[in-house]
């Protein structure tokens, strides 16, 4: 999973990053740790130096944070450290000539290159889509041309009852927004959690005044310039002042694949964030890597995962080796939940409850093949998270019955 790769003596050339996400906001001073003394480019089409994406639908979508505080570094820290943040968009990659071409002409030669890309949102695509008052919620933009119209909406509709819609939801009753959360499967989180959890989701949210229609499938938004409502597949209407989308996102790959270099679910990587080509490396959303711990390929969408494989990467373009191949872990905040994921529930036969989703706000769904632990989803249970991550990490047996009794100490387990 995680071959040698060859020293390169070459530590003064120019590198240049494609992207300003947190991946490149972790690679770049990376570089500099890893003794990179020559040049240091990172090119983002974004309107602000890298900052951090979870708080979008959450606090800075309430109103609770400012863009400042939203910062991965401040651009102080950049110029400490001899970083450029160059604006404009890369539009293709010469390999041949190691260049990079910006939409403006501008033409920039690179001795390594870095892809942390990211990811972009998925459009709705029915008719009246484009409308005023339908937004999607990716970057600091689209949070605030939302938060612009929030004044003058009183009835918000969220198509998507994943992370990113019920987030949202959660910000906007916080300021006392009519809210209705819109999703085509039978539950939330169909895609990422078991039934127990969706149930406990609906059971939060409805408590918290927000309407979950599930199996709703949006067939077109309708409006004459502004949207007005939003209809389903079955031919039921719902009023809306203000439509936001989160359907998921689509990694940003179509750099690495014009230039020829391999992409499936993302830009293909080794254990080491890099490609097939020696001089270009990729890390974060974008980027397709191997699990030893996990026994295949995937990409994920985390901040951790984008700051650790950004270490991998930086490490490589110096010619060390640091492996990355960590047991991934995700977190969501909605209302005085904290919710704390560690590892992935695919191909689970078992679901062990710690505690009770039907009454309270706290408790941990442990998801097993056998008596092997393969996530959890803690809500409101950080000492169990943290528990959990070194038992995915150990690969021990475990008795379920220990995972759901309150009154044993899961640290034994470790010991």
């Amino acid at each position: 999973m995680c071959p040698f790769v060859e020293q390169v003596q070459l530590m003064t050339g120019r590198v240049i990053i494609v992207g300003a996400s947190h991946a490149a906001a972790q690679l770049a001073p990376s570089l500099r740790q890893e003794g990179w003394t020559g040049d240091i480019w990172i090119i983002g089409d974004d309107s602000a130096v890298p900052y951090q994406r979870p708080p979008l639908s959450k606090d800075y979508l309430s109103g609770e944070r400012g863009r400042e505080s939203l910062q991965i570094r401040p651009p102080a820290v950049y110029e400490k450290h001899g970083i450029k943040l160059l604006k404009g968009r890369v539009v293709s990659i010469d390999r041949a000539s190691r260049s990079v071409l910006l939409e403006n002409g501008e033409r920039y030669g690179y001795d390594k290159l870095a892809l942390c890309t990211g990811a972009r949102v998925r459009q709705l695509q029915v008719p009246g889509a484009n409308l005023q008052g339908v937004h999607y919620l990716r970057t600091l933009d689209d949070v605030d041309g939302i938060r612009g119209q929030l004044q003058s909406a009183t009835r918000v509709v969220i198509v998507g009852g994943g992370y990113i819609g019920l987030e949202s939801a959660a910000a906007l009753r916080r300021l006392g927004v009519s809210v209705t959360v819109l999703e085509v499967q039978p539950r939330l989180l169909a895609r990422v959690t078991a039934p127990e959890v969706s149930a406990f989701y609906r059971r939060v949210h409805t408590e918290e005044g927000v309407v979950v229609l599930t199996d709703w499938a949006v067939a077109a938004i309708e409006g004459d310039g502004q949207v007005a409502g939003v209809v389903s597949t079955d031919g039921r209407r719902l009023p809306a002042d203000l439509v936001i989308v989160g359907i998921g996102v689509i990694p940003n790959t179509e750099l690495a694949s014009g230039c020829g270099l391999k992409v499936d679910n993302g830009i293909w990587v080794d254990g080491y964030a890099a490609t097939e080509d020696s001089r270009i490396f990729a890390a974060g959303d974008c980027a397709n890597h191997p699990s030893r711990l996990l026994g295949r390929r995937l990409r994920l969408e985390s901040v951790p995962n984008a700051m650790e494989q950004a270490k991998s990467a930086a490490a490589s373009i110096c010619g060390n080796r640091l492996c990355y191949d960590g047991y991934p872990w995700f977190w969501s905040d909605q209302y005085d939940l904290k919710l704390q994921i560690a590892g992935l529930h695919d191909g689970f036969d078992n679901l062990v409850l710690r505690g009770n989703p039907e009454q309270g706000r706290s408790f941990v769904a442990w998801y097993l093949r056998g008596n092997q632990l393969l996530a959890a989803d803690c809500i409101n249970r950080p000492k169990e998270f943290m528990v959990a991550r070194q038992l995915l990490v150990s690969g021990i047996g475990i008795d379920p019955a220990h995972l759901a009794d309150e009154n044993f100490d899961l640290k034994g387990l470790i010991s």
